[in-house]
């Protein structure tokens, strides 16, 4: 097939409205899109992450065909598809084109592989803008110019007022521009209640033949595909949509953080892989929920709760990503060297709330960010794992894992590699915080309250441990240092006591 322009579509990048099909000669151009074995290898991808990417990659491949594009298709069980730059390399070989267009690559190290195979071939690369996201990688270098300390509060508030969401003129409305003290509740002994659940969406012929695919070629990779329901066009997307906020944005503020044993969505949108993979735009998701709130379906609590999430943590993580590549992800700032369990990536353990969460994980290639961030990751943090560890897991085993937003959450939010630049400090808790917001601990052999002895829990222990560890980087630290003199109520003894305990647990979970 000739081609004037190869307009190369990455698997993240299912936007309809992108930048680049706008450009796009639909009698002279010919749009490519891979499917890659490599890349569902080189981590060991959970299998219900590859079959998404998949099965949305083939339907947004039939819509294309369906507006006139020209289209190839390497699919994951032709030869090309050996791995991204094998493929790549073929189609330039095979068509000679004198352009090789796309929009800009979300992870570093896939536009490094595009510039240097297209080098090679000799054929030039113009590349887009992402128009998806609200601030461009420009914008995000422009504000933070000058800066000493990044905040993500204070580029929170520029957004608001450069998109004029959520404003009464220049002031925010209700008054405050953070209502997150109100996003903390827990539910208590009676649980959660009747939750109506998200829609399902049953595998047609293709995401089918995609879960055959991905059972044939990575029958060893984690995860199950039993229960595969997750939207993968833009019309399953925007049902998605309507229905949180329909059903459940009201109460996602208050409950945003709680956890509950077998209970996977909760309030929560389950709207992250969507908007990922570019199924969903943040403007439109943005727009519904601020309309809850001014059709009084939703308070405002809990849009402004959401909204941030995506006007603010969304497009400060990507910003922190591309102002620190490469160097970011091989971050260490605690000089954490302990391996990551084996029972992440099984669940074996009885350690209820690490079984709950990846359990459900392993199941369904999602956990809301509090499991995330409060289980699995501090858990990580507290034992010392390697960051590059931890984070080569997070980006396996999710659905929504794409490596700009995987990254900083880890490396940064999550196990505070990243010396405090994009969260000024570790988040640190002992097992009293899975007792506050969850029931995991009602069925758990293990004491929250107890930090040695038989019955310590292992997050309370590690706690104490991790407080003793990194006395002298934090102990005068002006948003940990309260934290830290919670050391004063130990003696020497106790210290010692703990000290011991936490090193019998690493040496065990190192151990597998």
């Amino acid at each position: 097939m000739s081609c004037r322009n190869l307009v190369l579509i990455l698997g993240d990048q299912l936007d309809r409205r992108a930048t680049v099909l706008d450009t796009c000669n639909k009698q002279e151009d010919l749009l490519l899109m891979i499917e890659s074995r490599h890349e569902s290898r080189r981590i060991p991808s959970h299998k219900a992450r590859t079959a998404l990417f998949l099965a949305a990659m083939r339907h947004h491949a039939d819509w294309l065909r369906s507006q006139g594009f020209r289209l190839e298709y390497v699919r994951v069980d032709t030869p090309p598809a050996a791995d991204f730059q094998t493929a790549l390399a073929h189609a330039l070989r095979e068509h000679q084109p004198a352009e090789v267009r796309l929009t800009e690559a979300g992870e570093f190290g896939v536009q490094a592989t595009i510039n240097e195979t297209c080098a090679e071939a000799g054929v030039p690369v113009q590349i887009f803008a992402d128009a998806h996201f609200l601030c461009s990688r420009e914008a995000f270098a422009h504000w933070r110019a000058g800066r000493k300390t990044l905040v993500m509060e204070t580029f929170y508030r520029h957004m608001r007022k450069r998109y004029d969401v959520l404003m009464d003129g220049s002031k925010p409305v209700g008054g405050k521009w953070n209502l997150d003290s109100k996003n903390r509740a827990s539910f208590g002994r009676k649980g959660p209640g009747m939750i109506p659940p998200p829609p399902l969406f049953a595998p047609d012929e293709i995401t089918a033949q995609v879960m055959q695919d991905v059972e044939r070629h990575f029958p060893d990779n984690p995860g199950s595909l039993a229960g595969f329901a997750w939207p993968v066009t833009r019309e399953q997307a925007l049902e998605m949509l309507d229905d949180f906020i329909e059903q459940r944005l009201a109460a996602f503020g208050p409950f945003q953080d709680a956890m509950w044993t077998d209970q996977w969505l909760l309030h929560h949108s389950g709207l992250s892989a969507a908007l990922n993979l570019k199924l969903l735009e943040p403007r439109e998701v943005i727009e519904k929920a601020v309309a809850a709130y001014a059709a009084n379906k939703a308070p405002l609590s809990s849009v402004e709760g959401f909204v941030r999430q995506i006007l603010g943590w969304r497009e400060y993580v990507r910003g922190i990503y591309w102002s620190e590549m490469p160097g970011y992800l091989e971050l260490n700032a605690l000089q954490a060297e302990q391996p990551l369990p084996g029972f992440y990536w099984h669940g074996d353990t009885d350690m209820h709330c690490l079984r709950a969460v990846i359990g459900q994980t392993l199941e369904t290639g999602y956990a809301h960010h509090i499991q995330r961030l409060m289980v699995t990751g501090v858990f990580a943090m507290l034992l010392g794992v390697r960051p590059q560890e931890i984070h080569t897991w997070y980006l396996s085993v999710y659905v929504d894992a794409v490596e700009w937003v995987e990254a900083p959450n880890t490396l940064g939010m999550s196990q505070h590699a990243d010396n405090g630049l994009l969260g000024s400090k570790p988040y640190a808790a002992s097992g009293r915080y899975i007792q506050r917001m969850s029931n995991y601990c009602e069925d758990c052999r293990y004491k929250p309250g107890e930090r040695s002895g038989e019955n310590a829990c292992p997050f309370t222990v590690l706690y104490w441990d991790f407080l003793m560890r990194h006395e002298d980087r934090f102990a005068k630290h002006p948003r940990a240092a309260m934290q830290w003199r919670m050391l004063q109520r130990l003696d020497d003894t106790e210290r010692k006591t703990i000290n011991r305990q936490a090193g019998e647990l690493r040496a065990k979970f190192a151990s597998g």
